[in-house]
This record gives C-alpha cells, sequence and structure tokens, in this order.
C-alpha cells in the first residue's frame, strides 16, 4: 500500500522556490522553469546498517546502479538527483517492493543474504514515502507556476551482462537511447515526444548520431513515471530515457567523459526543441 502522507511544507514562495526540507539522500535544485531531470538511479550510497546484510560486493552495486545519470540531468530547469542506492530504496517501484530480498526483483540477482530485520526495511519504506511525498509538492508548485511540466526520467542500462570480455547485447535490441513514452498521453504530447526524440538523432555523439527508438527494451513504464501519469494526467508529461553504457565500462566503471558531455549537450538540443510547448501552457 503506497503511503505518502506528510504534512510538513517542503518548499515555500516568495519571489522563487525555495527547498524547506534538505534531505541526505537527494539533492534538489530549484531554477525557474517547466522541466525537471531527475536521475532517481544514480546514487551509490548506503546507510552502514544494511551493509552486514549485503552479499553484492561494491562493484556489483555499482554495475547495477546507473553512475554519472546525474550529469545528464544538469539539463533540467529543477534538477533532482539521489544520492541513495536503488538497493537501499528502489524510487521506480512501487513501495511494497522498494526493498526487496527476492532475487526475481532483481534480475535474478541475489543482492541480499537473507531476510531483512523488519526496522531496516521500515527505514528504507520510510525515504520511500518522503521521496514521493516531497514530489507531489514539487510538481504541485510547477504546475501551479507553468500550467504544464516536462519530466526527464534519466537512467542507464547495462549491455555486457555475459561477461568483460564477452561480446555486447546486439544492437537491434539495444539502442543507444531508449526513450519510454508509455505514460505520456499521446494526444496531448505524441507530437512532442516525436521532435525530442529527432533532436536527440542529430546530436552527434562519439562521431555519428546515435540510435534512438521508444519502447524497445521496456515495455511498460517504472513506478515513478507511472505515479507521475496515475496522479496528474495530460498535465505532466513524462519521457524515461535509458542510455546504455557506451559512456563508460560497465564492468571497471571506468567512464568516458567526452561521450557523457555530448549525450548531455544532445539532450539539452532535446529540451530546446520542446521547451515551447511547455512554455506555452501558461
Amino acid at each position: 500500500m503506497e503511503s505518502h502522507n506528510d504534512a510538513t511544507p517542503h518548499f515555500s514562495r516568495d519571489e522563487q522556490l525555495v527547498l524547506e526540507q534538505p534531505s541526505d539522500d537527494w539533492d534538489v535544485v530549484l531554477g525557474d522553469g517547466p522541466v525537471v531531470a531527475t536521475a532517481i538511479h544514480d546514487g551509490h550510497a548506503m546507510r552502514d546498517s544494511l551493509r552486514p546484510y549485503l552479499a553484492f560486493t561494491e562493484e556489483q552495486r555499482r554495475r547495477d546502479e546507473d553512475p554519472l545519470t546525474g550529469m545528464l540531468a544538469a539539463v533540467g530547469d529543477v534538477r533532482l538527483v539521489v544520492r541513495t542506492s536503488r538497493f537501499e530504496v528502489d524510487l521506480n517501484r512501487p513501495r511494497a517492493k522498494a526493498l526487496s530480498t527476492d532475487p526475481a526483483d532483481t534480475w535474478g540477482l541475489r543482492v541480499w543474504k537473507g531476510d531483512l530485520p523488519p526496522a531496516e526495511l521500515e527505514r528504507s519504506l520510510a525515504t520511500h514515502d518522503r521521496f514521493y511525498s516531497m514530489v507531489r509538492a514539487l510538481v504541485d508548485e510547477l504546475l501551479a507556476q507553468w500550467g504544464c511540466v516536462l519530466v526527464l526520467d534519466i537512467h542507464s542500462y547495462n549491455h555486457r551482462r555475459d561477461g568483460a570480455d564477452a561480446a555486447a547485447a546486439e544492437p537491434h535490441r539495444n539502442p543507444d537511447i531508449d526513450l519510454g513514452v508509455t505514460t505520456l498521453d499521446p494526444r496531448r504530447w505524441g507530437r512532442v515526444a516525436d521532435r525530442f526524440a529527432e533532436a536527440l538523432r542529430s546530436h552527434e555523439v562519439a562521431g555519428r548520431r546515435p540510435d534512438v527508438r521508444e519502447n524497445v527494451r521496456y515495455v511498460g513504464g517504472g513506478h515513478f513515471p507511472e505515479w507521475l501519469y496515475a496522479t496528474y494526467g495530460e498535465r505532466v508529461c513524462t519521457i524515461s530515457l535509458e542510455y546504455k553504457k557506451v559512456y563508460m565500462d560497465e564492468w571497471t566503471a571506468q567512464a568516458d567523459i567526452a561521450v557523457i558531455e555530448q549525450f548531455r549537450n544532445g539532450l539539452r538540443d532535446a529540451v530546446d526543441a520542446v521547451r515551447g510547448e511547455f512554455l506555452a501552457c501558461r
């Protein structure tokens, strides 16, 4: 059962929006505009009390997080980057599965040695509650100001799961950028999604135009975009972006900063291509 009730105000507004409740679990940067960029799986931090129960190594955990996606979130007017690891609390899953010890929920990988103490589970669920309470307050404020909001839900994915020396996954099922657009209203935002994708394709990355397609790897959206659509309907256009980890070596975690910057520049161009649609809602 979802439980996002929190009576404490997260934001206040004088001449501009002000964050009243900073958190150790995420960073929120508030700018002036209707574009929100999130990187909710960027984080690697994990509280000390959970570490003894981990069956995963540090390297395994980082491999299945979304490192450096926070750099891509810099294109947002509002930026939300989560510091906490998805394995401490997965904010892209329903509350009931936000911290799961079932390998079926973690791609068949055994993350935990066994069941977790109820107190540890409750601490993670409390973070899930605070996050969704904060996001609701944030989006409510932005909608009151702008009328509609573009949310970029930024992630990354592995394409070399068979090993560091094994062949990469076949490109036809693994585009450079997979756009999840199942949780936006196609009648209201379909053309926006098309322009956004075309702008991404037009910006070269590593000397070529990236392969950008829609709904290839993930037919359904994650809980976060689904919750946004269920809560706000057509007033919020959420595009989930899954970047193939061609910007880094997913086994050594060595990053190619130039490629990340090229992806970020392409994403900024895509935002600029559709920004007018959201400014016009006022």
